[in-house]
């Protein structure tokens, strides 16, 4: 198996755990107000982090801190977005609008790495999109407050993919993730200090979900993402990524009682058509000019 393979059945799995999330936060905004979720979800995983990784987090540099201060604001903003957005919508919707980051990701990609993206990818795209759509967005629901703010989410997480391609090339894997989740955190407790009113009220199912969200979908899958997206293109990413609403459609049928129906089910298999078809594409892309992103990318100072 090739080192890209293996980097992307490692962002398939990470899918996984993040398909559940959409179900547990949905669940838990009885019980605890949006940012402060948010908040506490990232400080108690970066204290975990700490604890674990201390000795070398401690050895960080000026760049490692910088990458990690632009992924750290971006996954405010994009949580933010989706867990406020949340409260207005279903899980469902929110996963199949959270998912439009795969038409997004490709745009930016051409734009800050000056990388055309692969056709097959793009083929992908548009058929996951497709797969989306009729596996998630529910009938005879209006557009709202918390779908405008699920589609910013759609595209600040579609800047987060593409800036991870440049960040991780220049990182170590564990510091970047610390800071970045740390950085999160405390923005997410200031503006819950100033914007919300708080609300906690511990239980079970919470701390579930805290130790959850926490260990498995924050710590677990960002370092791993950090290590291995590097591997691949944020377009295909992307596209793997779209597996996620699968699984949170399967999770609101299930404990939510959202309805899925028989265009639920097709879309689910488009998708997975649509992953296939971006897996075993010939790299042919679509335009043909400079992929050498240290010379190109609109991050580079030297370009």
């Amino acid at each position: 198996m090739t080192r890209q393979r293996k980097a992307e059945l490692i962002l398939l799995s990470i899918t996984l755990i993040w398909g559940a999330t959409f179900t547990i936060v949905k669940s838990s905004l009885d019980y605890i107000s949006p940012l402060f979720f948010i908040a506490v979800r990232f400080i108690f995983a970066s204290i975990v982090l700490l604890l674990l990784f201390y000795k070398q987090i401690k050895n960080f540099n000026f760049s490692e801190l910088q990458h990690a201060s632009i992924l750290g604001i971006l996954l405010f903003l994009g949580f933010a977005a989706q867990t406020i957005g949340l409260q207005y919508t279903t899980a469902s919707k929110s996963a199949f609008l959270t998912g439009m980051t795969v038409i997004f990701t490709p745009l930016f990609q051409f734009i800050i790495e000056r990388k055309a993206p692969l056709l097959g990818n793009v083929v992908g795209v548009i058929v996951v999109t497709l797969g989306l759509y009729l596996l998630t967005s529910p009938k005879g629901s209006e557009f709202n407050f918390g779908d405008g703010l699920t589609i910013s989410c759609a595209i600040v997480f579609a800047l987060y993919i593409v800036y991870v391609d440049i960040a991780a090339q220049e990182s170590n894997p564990i510091r970047i993730t610390f800071f970045q989740i740390l950085i999160n955190g405390v923005l997410s407790l200031i503006f819950a200090l100033i914007f919300e009113t708080i609300v906690f009220k511990m239980n079970y199912n919470l701390l579930f979900s805290l130790l959850y969200l926490s260990l498995l979908a924050t710590v677990l899958t960002l370092f791993l993402q950090m290590k291995w997206q590097k591997e691949t293109t944020p377009t295909k990413a992307a596209v793997i990524f779209t597996v996620e609403p699968v699984i949170a459609a399967i999770l609101a049928y299930i404990f939510l009682k959202e309805n899925i129906g028989i265009a639920g089910v097709f879309g689910g298999g488009i998708i997975l058509i649509g992953l296939l078809i971006s897996e075993i594409s010939d790299d042919i892309p679509i335009l043909k000019i400079p992929l050498n992103y240290k010379q190109t990318n609109l991050f580079n100072k030297n370009k």
